[in-house]
């Protein structure tokens, strides 16, 4: 079974145009001619980027790569343009330097134990490609892809929908799966991301959206003074190679608490460097309210440019990602993406759920024939 237009099934009303626009004053698109090639001398050929505008000043670019954000524009406080994602100036710089930067991860975005899971009476192992453990899909997983793009104007403005076959076997996951992910922006400034998948065969899938945000700007430096909120009373504990516990914890009376706002920077420090681990934050958390539905989880700020981001989803959990990892690299403009330099709040299934099918709280995360895996989240820019 293959996927058909998710997208229209989706977002029902896709008619163009809005007011007078054209549909390429909305949308531009180019080709790079750069070519992707992976370990195994993988010749992944030409990537399409494409610009989206709205009315508002607002612009998203993406690529075809790992249907990539590469950009994300939204005017401040005083009304000047802030580029508010981390990336490179080139696709080539990408697969070199970048840490899953504005990409789509799957077929089973953050990790699984060890690689191994068993389904339906059958083991399966995968890559360890996180120390002992499988992360973001693999090797090459869904980030390093080039991805088929269609551009769209929908009711709801312009936007680019995104499809990829994983066969069955890819990266040793079971069944094949068609995916796709469409993003659209609105007249009123929001950043919508659909993701669906179908498979012939029971598989696991949790694709992720994984953007660094800085709303000073990608080139401001630290997260750490911007305020955070996430509705969320509860977390999932994690062992020394990020691997959940099994635990659903509670936030309270913990750093993990940030029900009501507070700077990211407050109580980072309860998780210091350790070893390979060069601490912050990278969590995630039992969003409140019940998945499959729509809901304001997380409420994002910063002090200086008074951008505002809201985030809604249908996912059961988020993972709030510090940037633990930056180390340095220069980015966008000869910035340089330094600790703690970006955040990412991914909204998803919680990690290694695979492995807790049937626990009590824990969200099933296969995909059997004949059902359609949606996952929906709004981001939705104002300012202070």
């Amino acid at each position: 079974m293959h996927i058909t237009h998710l997208t229209t099934m989706i977002l029902a009303a896709s008619v163009v145009l809005v007011g007078c626009r054209s549909t390429e004053d909305s949308i531009m698109e180019s080709k790079s001619g750069f070519t992707v090639t992976d370990a195994a001398g993988l010749d992944i050929g030409p990537v399409r980027m494409i610009t989206l505008r709205n009315l508002n000043g607002m612009e998203v670019e993406l690529m075809e790569l790992g249907a990539t954000v590469t950009k994300v524009v939204v005017p401040d406080r005083n009304g000047d343009p802030t580029d508010v994602v981390l990336g490179f100036d080139t696709v080539e710089e990408y697969p070199e330097k970048s840490q899953y930067f504005g990409c789509t991860v799957g077929r089973v975005g953050n990790r699984i134990a060890y690689g191994i899971f068993s389904l339906d009476g059958k083991a399966y192992e995968l890559a360890a490609n996180n120390g002992e453990n499988h992360l973001h899909g693999g090797e090459r997983g869904f980030d390093k892809c080039r991805w088929s793009s269609d551009p769209v104007m929908t009711s709801d403005g312009p936007g680019v929908r995104f499809t990829l076959r994983s066969p069955d076997g890819d990266e040793g996951y079971p069944g094949s799966l068609d995916a796709e992910v469409t993003y659209v922006l609105t007249e009123s400034n929001e950043l919508v991301v659909e993701m669906g998948a179908v498979t012939d065969a029971a598989t696991p899938v949790n694709l992720v959206h994984h953007t660094y945000w800085n709303l000073g700007g990608h080139d401001s430096g630290s997260i750490l003074d911007e305020t955070l909120t996430i509705a969320a009373d509860r977390y999932t504990p994690i062992d020394a190679g990020f691997i959940p516990t099994g635990e659903l914890a509670p936030v309270e009376g913990t750093a993990l608490d940030f029900r009501a706002p507070k700077t990211i920077g407050r109580d980072i420090g309860a998780f210091p460097e350790n070893g390979e681990d060069p601490g912050g934050f990278d969590h995630n958390f039992c969003l409140e309210g019940e998945a499959g539905t729509m809901r304001e989880v997380v409420r994002l700020s910063d002090p200086d440019t008074g951008i505002v981001m809201t985030i809604e989803t249908d996912q059961p959990g988020l993972q709030f990602y510090t940037g633990n990892f930056l180390n340095g690299m220069t980015g966008k403009g000869g910035a340089v993406y330094d600790k703690f330099g970006g955040l990412c709040l991914e909204t998803q299934t919680y990690p290694d759920s695979i492995n807790r099918m049937g626990e009590d709280g824990w969200p099933d995360v296969v995909l059997r024939p004949g059902e359609v895996y949606r996952h929906r989240m709004i981001h939705r820019f104002t300012t202070d």
